[in-house]
């Protein structure tokens, strides 16, 4: 439901080369989004600011998509533990935004009745982000991200920019297998091909330093593109439940039948529009050249 985020500078970790060894770059990595984690999660807890709820479950994304891109150089059970909770609080995080998104950037126009519902169902999700954030699990979380980015390193040989290739390569050539005949993908297919785009975008994203090349940031907006056209085609699933919750919030004396059945509708609209989208980003992302 969220808008995928779209900046390219704030997912490149400092301190990066390409002779980094990758368990060293994954730290580097890491280190950087527990920084933007505990900012965002401050705002969360001192406001109802919706940027700290979104930047937060950006944080834990990267967190997550870091993981899972380094598993193959660095893994076992403690970073098995860490993508684990990074998922439980993202989820945690999750209705508050996909509500805030729905009501002030799906929808044109909003009925009294469904914003009031909003607005108390937005105070109930606000909390439990809020006690998610605040809670000792978050905090045995923290603990453990540090301790994480201080461990010494493994004392490998390989490098970054190695890695990064082959690494970018698999990933690179798995999103043009899932894309061919984009025009007769069902919605399986195409939520498939969302979590191919997604993965490569932020393992493009955070290898980027590994190699010095002027074209890493138009393939990077290319990935970012298709990621968002592919979001967008995603959004009537989303809207199905957040409309779910409204109506079970909604009391006895609140009569929200036909205004969420209008809501449904608008929100179901505009879908060969989002087709087109998806094909120009197709389009720019095949002709944009590999940087590695």
């Amino acid at each position: 439901m969220a808008p995928p985020d779209t900046g390219i500078a704030p997912e490149t970790a400092p301190g990066l080369a390409p002779d980094t060894t990758p368990d060293v770059a994954l730290r580097h990595i890491v280190a950087a989004c527990h920084a933007d984690l505990l900012k965002y999660r401050a705002v969360v807890l001192a406001s109802r600011r919706p940027i700290g709820i979104h930047q937060t479950r950006v944080a834990l994304r990267r967190l997550r998509a870091a993981f899972g891109l380094f598993k193959s150089a660095v893994d076992g059970p403690v970073v098995r533990a860490l993508s684990a909770e990074a998922k439980w609080l993202a989820g945690e995080c999750a209705p508050a935004r996909d509500l805030h998104v729905f009501l002030n950037e799906t929808l044109d126009d909003v009925p009294p009745v469904v914003r009031r519902i909003g607005n108390r169902l937005a105070k109930t999700h606000l909390e439990r982000a809020r006690t998610a954030l605040a809670g000792a699990r978050f905090e045995g979380f923290h603990r453990q991200l540090d301790a994480f980015v201080t461990l010494s390193p493994a004392g490998t040989h390989e490098r970054l920019d190695e890695f990064a290739r082959t690494v970018l390569g698999t990933r690179h050539d798995k999103v043009v297998r899932r894309g061919r005949k984009l025009g007769a993908l069902d919605e399986r297919r195409l939520h498939r091909l969302r979590i191919a785009i997604k993965k490569l975008r932020y393992a493009a994203s955070f290898l980027r330093p590994a190699f010095a090349s002027p074209l890493a940031r138009p393939y990077i907006e290319a990935t970012v593109r298709l990621q968002g056209a592919l979001g967008a085609l995603n959004d009537r699933a989303v809207a199905a439940h957040v409309l779910a919750d409204l109506a079970t919030a909604a009391r006895p004396t609140e009569d929200v039948a036909r205004p969420l059945k209008a809501l449904a509708k608008q929100a179901a609209s505009g879908s060969k529009r989002r087709r087109r989208r998806l094909e120009r980003a197709w389009t720019d992302f095949r002709k944009a050249g590999r940087f590695w």
